[in-house]
């Protein structure tokens, strides 16, 4: 199984990605990685598109139509589907993300930090606060890497979204929020290539300049994706939109596990052949 890494930028829409992840760009420009620009699925909320990026299927076949659904998931996702397969699952993000693939309903005290849990994601930690530091993300989240070696490494940033709806995404906290969480990045990213992971940066929905996301303007459904990995064709493809259903089946792909019959069988993604 090839090792992946997958980092959630909650609510950075596709214009901020490309102003502001400045050492993102810089590799597409080298030729170094692939940028496409996804449009994402409806409703551009963040626990029904938690879990259509990671199951694959649309909100109408998952059952997520809000935050407010709860309840574990009885769908393979690409946590399940690493485990079956041999693999170790680790995740650092918000709570809901534990809710949704490893045990609900959420309760702090005894949630924050799963071990060796039965669930989809095997090594888990889950914030619930939404202003929880990016900075204690990347640094959790490395723990959990370093300690437990997973093959499967889940990312998952919440700042932008809080500033977002805080300021809306016109503001400089929001653009600020962006740029952070982009030096975040390139202070590891070069590390997990030279281990050789591979890494897929991408966002759940965007955000307009009102401080929501819930709908089908541009603003809150574009998104970048970035993926860094020997499988895929360099380039940027930002031409045309390409679905956000393509995430799950490509995370398949790079991990080398067989995706499920109700993923997207005909990937929009340049794969090296």
């Amino acid at each position: 199984m090839d090792k992946t890494i997958f980092v959630l930028l909650d609510a950075c829409q596709y214009e901020a990605a490309s102003k502001y992840l400045g050492y993102l760009e810089h590799m597409i420009d080298y030729n170094k990685g692939a940028k496409y620009k996804v449009l994402g699925e409806l409703p551009s909320l963040s626990k029904p598109m938690y879990a259509t990026l990671f199951t694959g299927l649309p909100v109408c076949k998952h059952g997520v139509t809000c935050n407010e659904v709860g309840g574990v998931l009885p769908y393979d996702s690409v946590f399940s589907l690493c485990r079956k397969a041999g693999g170790r699952t680790a995740a650092i993000s918000y709570s809901w993300m534990s809710e949704l693939y490893s045990r609900a309903p959420y309760v702090s005290d005894r949630d924050r930090v799963q071990l060796d849990a039965e669930g989809s994601i095997q090594y888990g930690m889950y914030y619930w606060d939404d202003n929880y530091p990016d900075s204690h993300v990347f640094a959790e989240g490395e723990c959990l890497r370093k300690t437990f070696d997973p093959d499967f490494m889940l990312y998952h940033t919440m700042a932008v979204d809080e500033w977002g709806h805080m300021k809306g995404a016109d503001s400089a906290e929001y653009a600020n929020a962006v740029a952070a969480v982009g030096h975040l990045i390139a202070a590891r990213m070069p590390e997990w290539l030279e281990k050789g992971y591979q890494v897929v940066v991408t966002a759940d929905h965007g955000m307009n300049k009102l401080g929501i996301h819930v709908g089908t303007e541009h603003a809150q459904r574009e998104v970048a994706l970035y993926i860094f990995s020997d499988k895929v064709e360099n380039g940027r493809f930002e031409e045309n939109y390409i679905s956000q259903l393509n995430v799950a089946p490509l995370v398949c792909k790079l991990m080398g596990v067989p995706a499920t019959e109700g993923m997207k069988q005909e990937l929009e993604i340049q794969l090296h052949k």
